[in-house]
């Protein structure tokens, strides 16, 4: 059964809804940055076409139903200052991978743990996944301290696992299990 996508996801400073083409211009400021990007597997974004790249890569895995990609927007001004990915969804093992990124400017003040609390409401109460897992470059303390607050287990250690920009790094593996879920 493929994942359904809602409309809207709506949390007390945010709302989240699908990817459209009319967010490039505003997560261009977002993906634009090299201190965001620096853990992802993709290089900060220079021109619009490396925008339109990464949103058809996106629309791409979202065609089968595996894959869901949100913009996280401020419910005030509607900006997009971020987004977050399900994806890497198994069906026979109801198990999924979530991914997120967020503009710097909102760094450190609740905006991610509030985004993934309101999403993993959704998934967990809309779809059958029992499990979601994040893997964090092992450099980027704060995306695991994150996962850890919202209430993921750490279990391991993946040595060497990513190529980042020509350096090998260590990839950390979290995960959370339906039963584990309790709003923070």
């Amino acid at each position: 059964m493929p994942l359904s996508v809602p409309d809207l996801i709506t949390a007390p400073r945010l709302q989240m809804h699908r990817l459209a083409r009319s967010d490039l211009e505003g997560l261009m400021a977002v993906n634009g940055d090299p201190q965001v990007t620096q853990y992802l597997p993709y290089k900060a974004w220079s021109t619009s076409a490396d925008a339109e790249a990464w949103y058809l890569r996106m629309e791409n895995l979202q065609k089968d139903g595996t894959a869901i990609q949100w913009v996280i927007a401020r419910n005030d001004t509607l900006e997009p200052i971020g987004t977050c990915l399900l994806f890497r969804y198994e069906q026979a093992s109801e198990c999924a991978e979530l991914g997120y990124v967020l503009a710097r400017a909102y760094w450190g003040q609740g905006w991610m743990s509030e985004a993934l609390s309101a999403a993993i409401d959704w998934i967990f109460g809309s779809t059958p996944l029992r499990r979601l897992e994040a893997y964090v470059d092992g450099r980027n303390a704060a995306s695991s301290r994150l996962l850890q607050r919202i209430g993921f287990v750490a279990e391991g250690k993946l040595r060497e696992r990513w190529l980042v920009r020509a350096e090998l790094t260590d990839a950390n593996i979290y995960g959370m299990l339906r039963r584990e879920w309790r709003r923070t």
